[in-house]
């Protein structure tokens, strides 16, 4: 299972973007993040085309279906949608890996349940300004 923004383990961070400009105030090499929609499209056409890692939250199923087809590295989800996601995930194996937001560490076990590729603390999101 990975493990993004646990306290004991150094993992990367995702750098939260809202637009093309603040890729450039990202490290070198960065692991991009942004929500999936379809205002961010000439967002994630740009990472796309740059080869850039990126990250997306989605909403639902057909917005998860979107960002496999789009390339996304991780795919984030809430722990409501994880199960689903996974499964469909493992279905029509996808690149991508399956990460559920959560707030406590007794909430690992849970996702580790539901089977999912990996979990993610907010405090491994790093927003960046433009």
């Amino acid at each position: 299972m990975l493990l993004f923004g646990h306290r004991f383990l150094h993992q990367e961070s995702l750098y939260h973007i809202s637009d093309i400009n603040a890729i450039v105030k990202t490290p070198p090499s960065s692991l991009l993040y942004l929500l999936f929609s379809e205002e961010n499209l000439d967002i994630i056409e740009h990472m796309q085309q740059n080869e850039l890692r990126f990250a997306l939250f989605v909403n639902n199923i057909t917005e998860l279906i979107y960002a496999s087809a789009l390339g996304a590295s991780y795919i984030l989800v809430e722990k409501e949608l994880a199960k689903t996601a996974q499964n469909i995930a493992e279905s029509y194996l996808f690149d991508s890996k399956i990460l559920v937001k959560i707030k406590m560490e007794e909430e690992i076990e849970e996702a580790a349940l539901l089977g999912v590729d990996g979990i993610l603390f907010s405090n491994a999101i790093i927003k960046v300004n433009t």
